[in-house]
Parts: C-alpha cells; sequence; structure tokens
C-alpha cells in the first residue's frame, strides 16, 4: 500500500433538514394507481419509485440529509430521459434515525411497495447489515453511497452493493498513516460499539500491531452519551502519543473536545464517520491536530465534481457534504442498472430481481465524482481512501494523503 500526496479540500458545508417536495416519507404514493406489468400505473405513466433510507433525525442528520439530497438531485436530472422511456421517476424518502429497528421497519414498508424498485442508503452499517436482509427478501437493488463494515457485502446478497471502499481498506489505511506519517508508536484505540465502529476499529488495530505499534489500552462509548471523561482518564494514564476513534462525528467532536480539556494534545485518528462539518461545529477550536481516513474525495479534484457541487448549491442553496456526491453517484448507479433492464426487456420494466441483476452487472459507469464496476460481490473495485488533517478549525480538511487498492 503506497501513498500518494495530495492537497485539495473536499467541498462541504453543514446541510439542515428539510422538507422535500412532492415526495413522501410513509412509503406511499399520492397519485391514484393500479398495477401494471412495469411499475405502477397512474394518470402520468408508470411509476418508478426510489426510496433513501438514512438519518433524517438525530446526532447524523446533517450527513443523512446530504444523502437524501445528493439522491433527489441526480433523479431529478434523469427525470426526463426516463419519461421519453414512459416512466415517472418519484424519490420516497425514509427516515431511518440511525436506528436498526427503524431502518428494518422501513425496509419492510419498502419491500410492500411494489412501486419501488431501489434504495439508495443506509449512512450507518449497523442499520444497513439488517434492513438489506429486508430488501433481499424483496429483491430490492440498494446502491449505498457511506457504508464500509466489511460485513455489508460479505454474505452473498445479490441485491447490496456500495460504491465506497471498505474497512478493511479503510483500517489499514489510517493505521500505515498514523505509524509511518505521524510516527504513532504507542496507540490507545475508542469505538462506540456500533457494527461501523467496532469493524473499523479492529481492522485499524491489526494492522498498527502488524506494522510495530503498541496498543496501549482499549476503551468504548455509547452512541449519545455526552460525557467521556470516563475513558479520557483511561487514556491519560496510558500515555499514548495517538488516540484512534471508531466511529461517528457527533461523539467524536465530544471526546476530543473533552480530551483537549484533560490536556490530550496528541493527535486523534478517525474514520470516515467523522468527516462531517458536524465535527468542527462539536470540538470547535479542539479539533486541530486530527486526522481522519475517508472514503470520500474531493469534488474540487475534477471537473465533472465542481459541475455538481454548482448543481447542489442552486438546487438547494447550500453546500453539499462529503456524502452528497456519493449519493448522487450511486443513485446514477442504480439509474443506469435500472434503464438497461428496460431496454434488455423491449422496454417494459422487468421483475425486481432482474432490475437487481442489471445494476449488479454495472461497469465502468462514469459519475461525478467515481467510477464504478461491481465485483461479484456488489463492492466497486475502483474504491479509495483519502486521508485529511484539520489543520484550523474548519471544514472541510485538508487533504494529506490518497490509498488506491
Amino acid at each position: 500500500m503506497k501513498f500518494k500526496k495530495t492537497y485539495g479540500l473536499i467541498l462541504s458545508g453543514m446541510l439542515s433538514v428539510g422538507i422535500l417536495a412532492a415526495c413522501s416519507s410513509d412509503g406511499g404514493g399520492t397519485t391514484t394507481e393500479t398495477e401494471s406489468e412495469g411499475g405502477t400505473e397512474t394518470a402520468g405513466g408508470n411509476v418508478i419509485k426510489i426510496a433513501t433510507q438514512s438519518p433524517l433525525s438525530g446526532g447524523s442528520a446533517i450527513i443523512g440529509e446530504a444523502i437524501k439530497l445528493g439522491a433527489q438531485l441526480k433523479l431529478e436530472e434523469e427525470a426526463a430521459k426516463f419519461e421519453e422511456l414512459g416512466y415517472k421517476l418519484q424519490l420516497e424518502p425514509y427516515d431511518d434515525q440511525g436506528d436498526p429497528k427503524k431502518g428494518v421497519s422501513n425496509a419492510n414498508l419498502i419491500g410492500a411497495d411494489e412501486s419501488i424498485y431501489g434504495v439508495i442508503g443506509h449512512y450507518n452499517s449497523g442499520v444497513a447489515i439488517p434492513s438489506s436482509e429486508v430488501y433481499e427478501k424483496y429483491n430490492i437493488a440498494t446502491v449505498s453511497p457511506a457504508n464500509t463494515a466489511v460485513e455489508i457485502t460479505e454474505r452473498g446478497l445479490k441485491t447490496m452493493n456500495r460504491i465506497v471502499a471498505r474497512d478493511d481498506f479503510q483500517g489499514p489505511a489510517g493505521a500505515e498513516y498514523s505509524i509511518n506519517e505521524l510516527g504513532a508508536k504507542k496507540i490507545f484505540i475508542i469505538n462506540d460499539k456500533t457494527a461501523y465502529g467496532v469493524g473499523l476499529s479492529d481492522a485499524f488495530k491489526a494492522a498498527a500491531q502488524e506494522l510495530g505499534a503498541e496498543i496501549v489500552g482499549e476503551g468504548s462509548i455509547t452512541v449519545g452519551e455526552k460525557d467521556f471523561n470516563g475513558v479520557i482518564n483511561q487514556v491519560v494514564s496510558a500515555k499514548p502519543d495517538l488516540v484512534y476513534f471508531g466511529g461517528l462525528y457527533a461523539e467524536g467532536g465530544i471526546l476530543i473536545k473533552q480530551a483537549r480539556d484533560k490536556g490530550l494534545d496528541i493527535p486523534f485518528m478517525g474514520g470516515d464517520g467523522m468527516d462531517s462539518s458536524g465535527l468542527v461545529d462539536i470540538a470547535g477550536e479542539a479539533v486541530k491536530n486530527t486526522f481522519i481516513t475517508s472514503v470520500a474525495g474531493s469534488t474540487d479534484s475534477i471537473d465533472s465534481g465542481k459541475a455538481f457541487v454548482e448543481a447542489y448549491k442552486a438546487a438547494f442553496n447550500k453546500e453539499p457534504e462529503s456524502y452528497s456526491v456519493y449519493a448522487y453517484d450511486s443513485m446514477g448507479v442504480l439509474l443506469q442498472g435500472i434503464e438497461n433492464a428496460i431496454k434488455e426487456n423491449g422496454g417494459k420494466l422487468p421483475s425486481k430481481e432482474v432490475v437487481a441483476e442489471a445494476v449488479r452487472a454495472i461497469k465502468d459507469y462514469q459519475g461525478a465524482l467515481t467510477t464504478v464496476t461491481f465485483d461479484e460481490k456488489g463492492d466497486n473495485v475502483n474504491s479509495k481512501v483519502f486521508l485529511y488533517k484539520f489543520e484550523e478549525a474548519s471544514y472541510p480538511a485538508v487533504q494529506v494523503g490518497e490509498v488506491s487498492q
């Protein structure tokens, strides 16, 4: 694994929760419907619904809203093409609240809706894993813009795909940078007990130990907690030269701030769950000297990425977050698969199972920021990991490295 040094910025900003026009959040449409061979027949033609599942409320709502809006933008851009094919696209946003139980409940509603042919989501791997079992039952193709847990694509599901890198790639990338670039020798690891946080931390730990670092302590926190002084005291006693946190920005920001208040000025390292403007909002000046790995790259690195930013700002009057463009590209991949399935079926929308097969078969899809080719498991063979440093209390952070598979 070799690092390619680069310097750039992730164009992003804080997203507030908004209302998505003309879309319901309960999985039901507002048009008069009758079942037909291709989608749901309405006065305006056959409807193909695409659902999003992301946290639109709670601690991760900034990123959850970004995922919804990125997907919405691409769906709206593709609407005219599908109208020419005889179909009307409709977005159905669901709030999974970052809660596995809510995600599964929503997934069952999605499965019961005969006109939903795909899902863009989730943000939390711990929500995606059980929810995807439901999508598989109903043969609903899913493309994730953010899930990194290894288990996502290791279960042999035919409907689950992702366009971003896995934690068994991201964790080692963070470990190598921590040891070879930051000179870390003694590391304390903290996780948030979620499938994402534990999986990422374990991957980081294994790679760090292989590279010769000593793990001087391990601790955990619980999502939603506000007082982390217990685990911080353990860190102080262990005297590490770097702290690694496997978790999300809501807790990560508090953890970093409280650690700095205790006099810990050593580097903090985390994963893509901390790649949000919310981290800076919470940690403030304490965020300095924090490093993150992310599966999200810089939108200003190519012209199509810059064009996406301008279109997003024009549509929603706000800056995109890091996963906005990945939701946009995930929707593009999903719609390309559906379009291919329709054309291969003589203009008629085939079964959901056939649509899922068409999505998995995607090769060399060129999105605004990503190139997507799915392997037999549903992983994108072109995924990358990027490394960032918070030099100031501002977002986006400065890109300091890039790792290709």
